[in-house]
């Protein structure tokens, strides 16, 4: 390789890295645009992620597709509807993988808040009987503070194994038919 050839090589590795790392300031654009690492897969209304931490293993969210849209009744009625159909579908998705992957699985938590980040998106946590029993019937919110930002929590190459297990059950669980999906 010529030193030219290396050298643009090396800018395209530095700015395909500097999109990826962008992507948090962007999610929604980045995930329009095939930038964002975390996307599982496209649904109807959004994109299903994986969550940046993984102190909870599995926990998702699903991001709106719709920049500007902040809030669920931001959106007309059907596609509110079916924002709620993507939202119940990652959250079997996140279920099945999860129930597979730990014995002591509890359930699922689904919540869209917006109170920090103000587009529309929903968190999607999976709960464990392993988790301190003074947290673990309350809000995922209620952990401390290093859960958010310790190194060992945040998503990586460890949190592949169950990133594929959702991702692999949304795939299964496929389109809702308009007979699962309910009257119009």
């Amino acid at each position: 390789m010529t030193a030219d050839a290396s050298e643009a090589a090396d800018n395209a590795a530095t700015a395909d890295n500097a999109a990826t790392a962008d992507f948090r300031s962007d999610r929604i654009g980045s995930a329009l645009r095939g930038g964002n690492p975390t996307v599982l897969r496209r649904l109807d209304t959004g994109f299903a992620v994986i969550g940046d931490v993984q102190f909870l293993p599995g926990y998702s969210i699903l991001l709106t597709d719709e920049p500007g849209v902040e809030r669920l009744s931001d959106l007309p009625r059907a596609r509110r509807l079916g924002y709620l159909a993507d939202m119940d579908r990652l959250g079997e998705a996140v279920e099945r993988a999860c129930r597979a992957a730990d014995p002591a699985f509890r359930r699922v938590n689904l919540e869209i808040l917006g109170n920090k980040d103000t587009y529309l998106h929903a968190h999607v946590w999976p709960r464990f009987d392993w988790e301190p029993e003074h947290l673990v019937q309350k809000p995922v919110w209620l952990y401390p503070a290093d859960r958010w930002s310790d190194e060992q929590y945040a998503l990586g190459p460890q949190h592949d194994a169950i990133r594929a297990a959702v991702a692999a059950e949304l795939d299964a669980l496929g389109r809702p038919s308009a007979a699962q999906a309910g009257p119009a």
